[in-house]
């Protein structure tokens, strides 16, 4: 790919990191922290898709990136991305969030198309994100997939969009509307 594709891949990534750190309701960020990634248009491997090394974690009451955007952070948020664009190669985003019953409902009010996969009729020998993500995006790519977790495994929301800007402007949008009881 062409340097300055990379580079326009990490800047505006980096412009929706900026968004989230100054305006997402940390109560979103799971336990195991979140990242988001932005594909480059054709990847062939995690190494051509961007993302926060380290992760965005809650420090105290901040979004805080733990490291710099770089290619190959991520090998969860970048195959669930990858999947994705199997299906839609249009959608070269995702970030995962904090599953909650209240949050799938603030999502469903937003009108954003949401679909779930069930961790325990995963098949064995694949990966769950290629598999949950692929079960969901056979009749096209949902805004949204989520899972109830299993055993050891946190139950997670996963926010798709065509960039980054796009997936954290609707984070955004939902982290305006939950209140208190609702994460």
């Amino acid at each position: 790919m062409a340097p300055d594709e990379r580079a326009e891949v990490v800047r505006k990534l980096g412009e929706a990191v900026t968004m989230l750190t100054d305006r997402m309701d940390v109560r979103l960020i799971p336990e195991v922290g979140m990242n988001i990634a932005y594909a480059l248009p054709d990847p062939r491997s995690r190494e051509d898709v961007a993302a926060v090394l380290g992760r965005i974690v809650r420090l105290g009451t901040a979004v805080h990136p733990v490291g710099e955007i770089a290619f190959g952070a991520s090998d969860h948020v970048a195959r669930i991305v990858m999947t994705a664009m199997k299906f839609d190669s249009a959608i070269r985003s995702a970030a995962n969030i904090r599953y909650s019953e209240a949050v799938i409902d603030e999502l469903e009010n937003l009108m954003f198309e949401i679909c779930s996969f069930d961790r325990t009729h995963e098949p064995p020998g694949i990966r769950t994100m290629d598999w949950g993500v692929a079960s969901c995006c056979r009749d096209g790519v949902p805004d949204v997939i989520y899972d109830t977790g299993a055993a050891g495994k946190e139950p997670m929301i996963r926010i798709l969009g065509e960039d980054p800007v796009v997936v954290a402007h609707n984070i955004l949008k939902l982290s305006n509307r939950i209140t208190y009881t609702q994460v």
